[in-house]
């Protein structure tokens, strides 16, 4: 392992902790990345290692979820109230009831979506689509009033909604915060509410993919070297570091501003892969 395949994990964890987080597609920038920064290690980044890799490296921006968000998480807080304690196990009820729909989606469509959909045209074409529909969305906004503006108020049926929403994110390129996002403030929540449910959805979310991965990555006869684990560390602190910066800028940036710039950059982006893989890329 050289300086240069160092360098080259440590990007990932950023593109991972930015990419998140923000509604702009991990999928789509990992696709770009991998594509013009190859690996020149082969015999640890193995084609069921990458894979495996850039699915478990999302555990780091789960910690940073954890970490930023523990007090409104914990339910067991001596600081809270017996109130404030039921309250916070009815969010993580609301959470759970929200991971249901994309869960049991993902175990019978998984396979088949990486075989059939994990395609640079199907991602740029996800990307333009949201890309406009975040646009559309924050232009009909703003004839509209928020009626659910905190997680509090956010009812079960709501909660539930916005996981079958979800399961549209399967689809690569679409963006899971990006898909949560959308659904949530077409149900009727607020920027804010929207931004910080889809937070708490994927602690459970991407636990889960990652424990899915993990357990297909041994049953399917394959071990991790020392040099691996290392690489599995280095980048899920970079995700972790990198994703407590863009949580906080992200929840600061909505106060003020809306979604239209990143349904913008979602353009671009799928006009960039489009043009990347039919022009440059052979």
């Amino acid at each position: 392992m050289n300086f240069v395949e160092w360098l080259r994990i440590i990007l990932i964890g950023i593109i991972e902790g930015i990419t998140e987080w923000l509604p702009i597609s991990s999928t789509g920038h990992m696709l770009l990345f991998d594509a013009v920064f190859t690996t020149s290690a082969p015999d640890v980044f193995t084609p069921a290692f990458s894979e495996m890799f850039m699915v478990v490296i999302q555990l780091g921006a789960i910690l940073a979820v954890l970490t930023l968000f523990f007090n409104k998480l914990n339910p067991f807080s001596k600081k809270k109230t017996a109130e404030e304690k039921s309250s916070t196990l009815s969010l993580w009820g609301k959470v759970l009831i929200g991971c249901l729909p994309a869960a049991v989606a993902g175990l019978f469509l998984d396979d088949i979506i990486e075989e059939n959909l994990n395609a640079p045209i199907i991602i740029a074409i996800m990307l333009i689509v949201y890309g406009v529909l975040f646009i559309a969305i924050e232009i009909f906004n703003k004839r509209r009033t928020f009626k659910i503006e905190s997680t509090e108020q956010l009812s079960w049926k709501v909660a539930f909604a916005i996981g079958v929403i979800q399961i549209l994110s399967l689809i690569p390129g679409t963006s899971r915060s990006g898909v949560t996002i959308l659904g949530a403030m077409l149900l009727g929540c607020s920027r804010f509410v929207a931004a910080e449910y889809t937070f708490f959805l994927a602690v459970p979310v991407m636990f889960g993919a990652s424990a899915l991965k993990i357990v297909k990555y041994f049953i399917d006869g394959n071990a991790l070297m020392p040099m691996q684990i290392l690489v599995l560390i280095v980048g899920m602190v970079v995700a972790y570091l990198v994703s407590m910066l863009v949580i906080k800028f992200l929840m600061k940036f909505i106060k003020h501003h809306d979604f239209k710039i990143f349904g913008a950059y979602r353009i671009a982006l799928g006009v960039l892969v489009i043009l990347a893989f039919t022009l440059w890329i052979k």
